[in-house]
């Protein structure tokens, strides 16, 4: 297995483009099923996400290409709306392939899916809002088999502001019959990529971006060419690495507003921002404060996926800090790593109490999941000594060569893949 091996103590300085946002390509590569033809979507990262959303498209028929930033989905020899349990287990936003495969084909096969252990997310919204609609669903063990020779648009009230429930919803309800309204509605960024990418086809929708979704359905969708937003957790995940290290960084090609929170939280903490249209700079020179209490929750608010990487910035701050976690009850994994590098955090059922330490030391670390592999990055980048990290495929998951983003702005970071022998 791959590691990743840091040399720590050095200050981040320089400036770096931000890559497309993960949790927008995967929802858009799933939708461009809806549309028969070929479709060109821009600023897609080379992530292993990404491959195994490519390689299921190709399952059912698809042909895609993946050229530089550029991801080619050619729907028009699909046939299949079966999902293998193989592929599906991999990762969990193939689920996004529901709305699209029920719309198109009036039926759709999956499986439980997969992805990083951090915590339990039901799908039963996601099930919910497709049986409003109009699905007949079917659950056999682990299989899912949705039916809907129609789709009928209807009112539907969310019990929590999922985010794959909204997406998956909106999909199926662009080509239903009819108005659909979606209330308590996710309002992630993401969300609203989504519904720009379906406007693109000819979908009618409006609200993505506030709690009440409104689509209205239409018979066919066209085939079209867009670009993702940027990544605002690998922007986020960028800041806070910066701050950590007591660096001085610019990142280009961002959305500053849909970091709102995060900018918050870290200016609270001492960090210089200063942002110029889609450029941030980040400057800390000197040790973080500490934020009496941060709270993750649905956008806008302090997002989960950054939760973990904060983390390291309170770890090193002065005095103590309070972090609660209320979206995934598993995303405390990291502070047993974290700990082992000298923090010093103790867990009480969904809070953090973090008391600030003035240093890291470097370890051998797990990467546990995508966004506490992240974390232990950053703590690697400012701990003394070496810092090694293992099943880093984690990391991959959501961050392109997260390696040579660092290198590129100073930091001793490099992958170390082991020789086989046979």
């Amino acid at each position: 297995m791959e590691k990743l091996v840091i040399e720590g103590g050095r200050p981040l300085s320089g400036a770096i483009k931000i890559h497309g946002a993960k949790n927008a390509a995967l929802p858009i590569m799933a939708a461009a099923m809806m549309a028969e033809g070929t479709v060109h979507i821009q600023n897609v990262p080379n992530l292993s996400d990404i491959q195994v959303m490519l390689n299921i498209l190709q399952a059912l028929g698809c042909r895609t290409g993946h050229v530089g930033e550029t991801v080619t989905v050619n729907t028009s020899t699909a046939h299949s709306h079966h999902i293998p349990e193989d592929q599906m287990s991999q990762m969990r936003s193939s689920i996004f392939l529901m709305g699209p495969l029920l719309a198109r084909f009036g039926k759709v096969q999956v499986y439980q899916p997969g992805g990083c252990a951090i915590g339990e997310r039901k799908i039963d919204l996601h099930l919910k809002g497709l049986s409003a609609l109009g699905a007949h669903i079917e659950e056999t063990g682990n299989m899912i088999v949705c039916t809907a020779p129609k789709l009928v648009g209807t009112e539907i009230v969310l019990d929590f502001p999922s985010v794959g429930a909204t997406e998956n919803i909106m999909m199926a309800a662009a080509m239903a019959q009819g108005f659909t309204t979606i209330s308590n509605a996710a309002r992630e960024p993401e969300i609203q990529d989504l519904q720009n990418f379906l406007n693109s086809m000819g979908a009618k929708i409006i609200g993505a971006g506030t709690d009440t979704i409104t689509i209205k359905g239409v018979s066919t969708l066209t085939p079209c060419t867009y670009r993702i937003i940027p990544d605002r957790i690998v922007a986020g995940t960028m800041m806070i690495a910066a701050a950590v290290t007591r660096g001085n960084i610019t990142l280009e090609d961002v959305c500053a507003s849909h970091l709102t929170s995060a900018i918050h939280v870290l200016k609270r903490a001492g960090v210089q921002i200063a942002i110029n249209g889609d450029i941030i700079n980040v400057s800390s020179l000197s040790r973080a404060k500490s934020v009496d209490r941060i709270v993750t929750s649905p956008y806008p608010s302090f997002p989960t996926d950054l939760q973990s990487q904060v983390m390291v910035l309170l770890s090193l701050a002065y005095g103590a800090s309070i972090l609660k976690e209320t979206v995934f009850e598993g995303r405390f994994k990291h502070v047993d790593e974290l700990t082992r590098m000298g923090a010093d955090i103790r867990v009480d059922l969904n809070s953090a109490f973090i008391r600030g330490v003035p240093r890291l030391y470097g370890a051998t670390v797990e990467a546990t999941d995508l966004r506490a592999g992240a974390a232990l990055v950053i703590a690697g980048l400012a701990a003394q000594g070496t810092t090694i990290i293992e099943q880093i495929h984690h990391i991959d998951r959501g961050y392109d060569r997260i390696e040579q983003m660092l290198s590129h702005l100073g930091a001793n970071i490099h992958r170390v893949t082991p020789v086989t022998t046979e």
